[in-house]
């Protein structure tokens, strides 16, 4: 199937979400000039536009559609046409009221905002196909159409009766019998065992604590009824255009969807990202999404939306300093995004996110955003010729699983503390603070290629998942895990022992007798740095090394990090600054080596093929030195040895 190289064609894609529905047509062709004027190349179009599509059942207007694609077309820009199918017009609500999702309470989700549809609804699907056909036969030869965009943002949940039918359809496919779903879920306690399948329904509000089983296939489930809907759609697109690559945007580390298994059903892996500006780590928070998403996408990527300024979600809603949106957007260039583009094109002055920011905002074209936003289209048009395809490939893999993540997050858990996005987050921040490079992998991946697999967490393990690993270290790789790792098989049983005994001889645990969770505040102190949220009990087997030992309270003695050989298992979480130093010291033993050597804090460096990406997120003036010759992509200056970085600096280095 084509991949973004069919759109790109040597460019970086600039533009993003452009809904002309909210404004007159006189204001198309300001739009049209300001977007030449700023480098926009692609805009995403009828994202939200049902109701405009389809005023009523069965009627089409297309006359606006038509007129805005040709003369996009003829100013240049690309289309990317979406599917308009995540906000129903209110006459489908109206007339099917079975296409309304309902919570787990058995409210009914009503139309007046977004995303009001059941994935199970056969009468959303039905409408869904019968728009996205007719779209797809009236564009299919438009030649401003580059690419299709599928809904937006899949993330919706339904606990109706019509999603209940559907759970009971994917449960009878997934175990074949009740026997065998009644031993998955652990139904002998509480006398839950079901004897007929009409007996089954989502997890809905319950008196107390509901089975961990049943919401870890509900959140299967779900996952999979959405995937359903985007690929019933994109089959559709592709049947009319087959030379087109398909896309559908998801959001960052979001814990609604399998994105792993979703990337294979997409030509053109994108993302939205939206990192606080205030946020001394939106940057980092900002490379873990480009990071996972270049994973996904084992190869070039879209950055799907962005915030040109402020949102309108947060508590308090801040706008982005000069220089920061473009420091962003480079950083997403630098770690293998092929497209920069935003929510949206021209800020709104009506409805529920006219205080979201927009490349063209209230103040206009005068308005230091659009002139940034101009800046930005150019440095993007100088960059393009130079940026290829290829990245350069991390020695370090952190590997991260959806359906852990939901076993491990139900209600029963031994700490609400724990939270495996926080988690994750903070290993890898330890790596990016200690510049080093790291992909993201699912545990089936083959990780023989790097030298170094990192394991924040990952609750619940597989047989194979656990033979890969164990294979892994076996074969000369070095391994670092966190707690609470192989701790449950895929039917979030609990392993003997309290975890996998391959895991534990694998990194010499003899017993693990107690898990320690740690409260708000509480610190588990070692002889080399206090430990935070959780510890462990445990009994080493002879010959592990205990790299770090607690020192006073109940585990006073016993191993805080252990080590067998090129196996390291963290029984707590390193304070930041330990973390860092205890990570990059296990990289270095493995051969993994930072980006670049002497970097000061909050310089980033990327390599993209043979490009040299150095990105400043502080606003005093640092030297960096850089051994050689070099030319700056942006400025076309020779910088010799050293480099002077500004304020939210960027250089583009080619040797």
């Amino acid at each position: 199937m084509p991949g973004i190289d069919a759109v790109t064609r040597g460019r970086v894609l600039f533009g993003g979400d452009y809904n002309p529905e909210q404004w007159p047509e006189e204001v198309w062709q300001e739009d049209v000039r300001l977007m030449r004027e700023a480098g926009v190349n692609s805009v995403t179009v009828g994202v939200f536009s049902w109701a405009r599509l389809e005023p009523r059942p069965g009627e089409r207007e297309f006359g606006w559609l038509d007129r805005l694609m040709d003369l996009l077309h003829a100013a240049g820009i690309g289309v990317v046409l979406a599917t308009p199918t995540s906000s129903p017009p209110p006459w489908l609500g109206r007339l099917h009221p079975e296409t309304l999702p309902r919570d787990e309470d058995g409210r009914v989700e009503w139309w007046g905002g977004r995303q009001h549809f059941s994935h199970s609804s056969a009468a959303y699907r039905r409408y869904a196909a019968s728009i996205t056909e007719d779209l797809a036969a009236r564009y299919a030869g438009h030649p401003a159409l580059t690419m299709w965009h599928i809904n937006n943002e899949y993330c919706t949940y339904d606990w109706g009766d019509e999603a209940a039918a559907r759970f009971r359809d994917w449960l009878r496919a997934r175990y074949g019998s009740l026997d065998a779903l009644n031993s998955a879920w652990g139904t002998a306690f509480w006398s839950q065992g079901y004897g007929e399948w009409e007996e089954i329904l989502p997890p809905r509000h319950a008196h107390y604590m509901k089975n961990p089983g049943q919401v870890l296939d509900f959140k299967r489930f779900t996952s999979d009824m959405l995937l359903e809907c985007y690929t019933a759609e994109r089959d559709i697109v592709r049947r009319h255009t087959p030379h087109l690559p398909v896309t559908t945007n998801f959001m960052p580390l979001w814990a609604g969807q399998d994105a792993w298994r979703w990337a294979e059903e997409e030509d053109i892996v994108s993302v939205d990202l939206y990192p606080d500006p205030r946020d001394p780590f939106g940057a980092q928070h900002g490379a873990l999404v480009q990071d996972m998403t270049r994973s996904q996408a084992r190869g070039p990527w879209m950055l799907m939306e962005q915030a040109a300024g402020p949102v309108n979600w947060r508590g308090v809603n801040h706008p982005k300093p000069r220089g920061l949106n473009r420091l962003w957007s480079l950083q997403a260039v630098a770690r293998g995004a092929d497209a920069v583009c935003y929510f949206q094109w021209r800020q709104s002055r009506q409805g529920a996110e006219k205080f979201h920011s927009g490349m063209v905002g209230h103040a206009g074209e005068a308005g230091r955003t659009f002139q940034e936003v101009k800046q930005l289209g150019a440095e993007l048009a100088t960059l393009a010729p130079h940026v290829t395809d290829r990245h350069s490939g991390a020695d370090i893999a952190i590997l991260h699983d959806w359906h852990s993540w939901w076993a491990g997050a139900h209600e029963g858990r031994l700490s609400t503390r724990v939270d495996l996005a926080d988690t994750l987050t903070t290993w890898h921040r330890a790596l990016w603070r200690a510049h080093l490079a790291t992909d993201f992998a699912h545990p089936d991946h083959d990780l023989s290629a790097y030298r170094l697999v990192v394991v924040p967490q990952l609750y619940a393990l597989t047989d194979a998942a656990i033979d890969r690993l164990v294979a892994y270290v076996r074969g000369g790789g070095t391994l670092v895990s966190g707690f609470l790792t192989g701790v449950a098989d895929q039917d979030d049983r609990i392993r003997a022992g309290g975890m996998d005994a391959r895991l534990r001889d694998l990194f010499g645990i003899r017993t693990l007798h107690e898990w320690w969770p740690l409260d708000e505040g509480e610190t588990a102190p070692t002889d080399t740095f206090d430990g935070t949220l959780w510890s462990e009990e445990i009994d080493p087997l002879p010959g592990a090394v205990a790299e770090a030992v607690y020192r006073g309270g109940e585990l006073d003695g016993l191993p805080a990090v252990l080590r067998t050989g090129r196996a390291w298992y963290l029984s707590t979480l390193p304070e930041p600054d330990a973390l860092r130093a205890l990570l990059a010291d296990i990289a270095e033993r493995a051969g993994a080596e930072p980006v670049l050597a002497g970097l000061p804090d909050g310089v980033e460096a990327v390599r993209r093929g043979d490009l040299l990406f150095l990105l400043h997120h502080g606003q005093d003036p640092v030297t960096v030195d850089v051994p050689g010759s070099h030319r700056d992509l942006l400025t076309g200056d020779v910088l010799t040895d050293r480099v002077t970085l500004g304020r939210y600096g960027v250089v583009v280095l080619a040797s």
